[in-house]
């Protein structure tokens, strides 16, 4: 039992013929990024921490509460901040609910008249714990694996950073900008944290179709829906400070961004799923294998598209409740300019999910199904030779015969 328990261990990999094949995918496809990169490049990053929020000659303080009369309204604090210590009186906030108990620690801002007003509350604390907590579980129960997605998702955010926003300010294009962003991330997060092997790359090729997928039907349906309506708030705001940006492309661009991590997650799953089937189940073929994976992909589908739509729901509760306030049909309600860009988002992101299962099952099926070769799929890398062992006959009846009524697949020697 203890071979035919080694060997069922073992992943199959793709042939070596396979391999080439894939890396030449990938590499016309990070070809494809690069040069959208290049032409869509920022010039400056000027723009990055140009503007301020404050008044002038304001200052941001930090503070901490000391006392609350509630029939004045009057809120006594102490100034922390080195250089400003002292106990000030807080102007009124304004701010309906608000409520402020002593030991609270605040954000202020001192104008130039001397007076302190309410800006926020101090977070660092609590969420820096909740960071410590979450990168800790991460680590200890994904290991090395963990430790491989948190840096590609550093590396992936430091992309969004330092190229996507300042290219945006540029005023290069903005789908675009979201290609190359969603592409080139997610070939660093993937390879990071899945290691550099066919199975990764058929993970890789499945998001990447899921995403054209998403841009080209997101482009339209940003137009045709003329999503967004009315812009929110914060577009307002970019608009002033720069009127050259396109908002329905920046609707585009954060639909495209926004389903990365959902497809990501589906087509990782599924050629996971295919490879384990394989590993299982050395006799199936390629059709086999894409239609049990299918039977995991189809509960897959189920389980995500309520996901995305639950989280829109729960991102979006404080206006969904305020739209259903008011006397207006159901129908009315989706459509509306406040609820369309969500309702859009959703189904779009939706299709390129559907679009991405059947995509990764089946190359992952092609690769696993068409493969004669077995090898550590987490060692070998995709331009890795495939390796022959040396002790076995080729050929022979004992070359192919299972172990232990394990099924195996024979080693095939390429000339």
């Amino acid at each position: 039992m203890g071979a035919g328990h080694s060997h069922s261990e073992v992943p199959p990999r793709a042939s070596a013929a396979t391999t080439r094949l894939l890396w030449a995918l990938v590499g016309g496809v990070l070809a494809a990024v690069v040069l959208g990169a290049a032409l869509t490049w920022p010039s400056s990053w000027d723009s990055l921490g140009s503007e301020t929020l404050l008044y002038s000659d304001a200052r941001r303080l930090d503070a901490t509460v000391v006392a609350t009369d509630l029939e004045s309204g009057v809120t006594t604090v102490e100034i922390t901040t080195e250089g400003a210590e002292g106990s000030r009186e807080l102007s009124p906030t304004g701010i309906p609910n608000l409520e402020l108990n002593p030991g609270d620690e605040l954000r202020v801002v001192e104008l130039d008249d001397g007076s302190v007003v309410f800006s926020d509350f101090e977070r660092t604390s609590p969420i820096l714990a909740l960071l410590i907590v979450y990168v800790v579980l991460v680590v200890a129960v994904a290991w090395w694996r963990g430790i491989g997605a948190l840096l590609g998702l550093a590396a992936a955010f430091g992309i969004i950073a330092f190229y996507t926003v300042p290219a945006l300010f540029d005023g290069a294009s903005a789908p675009l900008v979201g290609l190359v962003t969603s592409v080139g991330a997610l070939a660093v997060l993937l390879y990071i944290a899945h290691g550099f092997n066919a199975r990764t790359t058929t993970a890789y090729l499945g998001t990447v179709a899921g995403l054209f997928a998403t841009a080209i039907l997101g482009t339209w349906a940003v137009h045709a829906a003329n999503i967004p309506g009315v812009p929110s708030e914060a577009e307002i705001n970019l608009t002033f400070l720069d009127a050259s940006i396109s908002l329905h492309g920046l609707a585009l661009c954060g639909l495209m961004i926004a389903g990365l991590g959902v497809l990501n997650d589906v087509t990782i799953t599924q050629a996971s799923a295919v490879w384990e089937l394989g590993k299982a189940r050395p006799d199936l073929g390629a059709w086999q294998l894409f239609s049990r994976g299918m039977r995991i992909g189809r509960d897959h589908i189920a389980s995500t598209v309520y996901t995305i739509a639950f989280a829109y729901v729960g991102a979006s509760l404080p206006l969904i409740m305020l739209i259903a306030a008011y006397d207006d049909p159901v129908s009315g309600a989706i459509t509306s300019s406040e609820l369309a860009g969500e309702v859009v988002r959703t189904l779009v992101g939706s299709i390129g999910l559907v679009l991405a299962v059947p995509l990764t099952t089946a190359i992952g099926a092609m690769i696993v199904g068409f493969s004669g070769e077995e090898e550590d799929d987490a060692a070998a890398g995709p331009g890795d030779e495939p390796s022959v062992d040396s002790g076995a006959h080729e050929g022979s009846a004992e070359a192919q015969k299972p172990s232990d009524g394990a099924l195996t697949r024979p080693n095939v020697t390429e000339t």
